[in-house]
């Protein structure tokens, strides 16, 4: 009995509810299987955003790790012994070819000197003296007053002074190269390093000892690798003219300088299957310096208005790379592509595509070829305060 009175209770609330439910709202709510709205319908439209695909005149580039080397580098030592009298340069100062660098006490190479060419004007005289000793005997020996015996040996004197003069005029050279290398000058236009010998140090020749280090920045070199695969693209290059070189900093984002391709190395390393390129730079700002890591980019040609489109555009799939292009339906075509080079977040396509031609840059994730997409590339405008409430 109990149990029936409760149920006809749940029954009574369960009317009372779904009458209050269609006086409040009017309706009854729908079922999860029941039909979309036409609002929902119209949403079906998947929102992506594109980008359209443009002509331009794009560089093709090849690209490697570089690192900048001096033009000319000397280390310079000294080729006679003695004590420094003079520093004549400051360190990090730019010298040029002749300037006098150091000093050594040349006082005893010019002693020697001084004997050589004392020596020199000593056999010189006896040279002179020998030579009229030889025109008496051949007078006498002409008229039979002189045996021939006589006048060979005073030929053989005359020879024997003359061979000495040599002799002597030899060891003044030698002793004036002396003088010459006690002054110790730069051999070639560059910037000096850190002095490693003091005003007073005692030198020794050729010890190995340097002095000081003096290095060419003016032009300078970037050597840089490329993979082994670029050789005949790049010699071909090559070979109608030449190329420019440019140098980025260790982001790849500025240009520090431009140059030109001078030289690709004769052999391919097989560590690393790559070969070495070396770049010119005038370097007049002196913004490269020896030692340093830069990015080397080789424009090998400009492809010519070459079609472009937002890297984003590209994506891989297992026949390669594809764009999905939105058709003027509004649905989407998977196209496949091929990319000749992808430089600064923009694709250049060798195939596939036509100038003009829109390409979903965002959204591809959830796309499927023929799927209705809406173009939602620009922000939507903000609410105004009606529509916010």
């Amino acid at each position: 009995m109990r149990t029936r009175a409760k149920l006809g209770l749940i029954v009574v609330l369960g009317i009372t509810l779904g009458a209050g439910y269609e006086t409040s709202h009017g309706h009854w709510p729908r079922g999860a299987n029941a039909s979309s709205s036409p609002g929902q319908q119209a949403s079906s439209a998947l929102p992506v955003q594109t980008a359209l695909s443009e002509a331009r005149n794009v560089p093709i580039i090849v690209r490697g790790l570089g690192t900048v080397t001096a033009f000319n580098m000397v280390s310079v030592k000294s080729r006679v012994q003695g004590n420094i009298t003079q520093v004549n340069f400051r360190e990090g100062q730019e010298v040029h070819t002749g300037d006098l660098l150091v000093q050594i006490d040349p006082r005893p190479y010019q002693a020697m000197l001084d004997q050589a060419q004392a020596t020199l004007t000593k056999d010189q005289a006896n040279l002179a003296n020998a030579q009229k000793d030889l025109g008496r005997y051949a007078d006498l020996l002409k008229r039979n007053f002189a045996p021939e015996q006589q006048f060979a040996t005073q030929q053989a004197t005359v020879s024997e002074d003359e061979a000495a003069l040599k002799g002597d005029q030899a060891q003044i050279d030698s002793a004036r190269l002396n003088v010459d290398y006690a002054a110790i000058r730069s051999p070639i236009d560059g910037v000096t390093g850190i002095r490693q010998v003091d005003l007073g140090n005692l030198v020794q020749a050729n010890n190995g000892q340097t002095l000081v280090v003096i290095t060419q920045i003016k032009p300078i070199y970037v050597v840089f690798t490329v993979p082994e695969a670029d050789i005949t693209e790049v010699r071909e290059a090559m070979a109608q003219g030449t190329l420019a070189a440019e140098a980025f900093d260790a982001s790849d984002d500025h240009r520090i300088a431009s140059g030109t391709l001078k030289l690709v190395d004769n052999q391919v390393d097989q560590t690393t299957g790559t070969v070495k390129l070396k770049a010119e730079f005038a370097n007049t700002d002196e913004k490269l310096w020896p030692g340093a890591f830069v990015n080397a980019h080789l424009v090998l040609s400009v492809a010519k208005d070459g079609i472009t489109v937002p890297a984003a555009a590209v994506q891989t799939g297992p026949t390669g790379s594809f764009a999905y292009v939105v058709k003027p339906d509004d649905t989407v075509e998977q196209r496949v592509i091929r990319v000749r080079q992808t430089e600064r977040d923009r694709a250049l396509v060798a195939s596939g595509l036509q100038v003009g031609e829109r390409v979903v840059t965002g959204g591809q994730s959830r796309l499927r070829a023929g799927m209705k997409v809406t173009v939602a590339d620009a922000a939507p405008s903000p609410a105004t305060p009606m529509a916010a409430r």
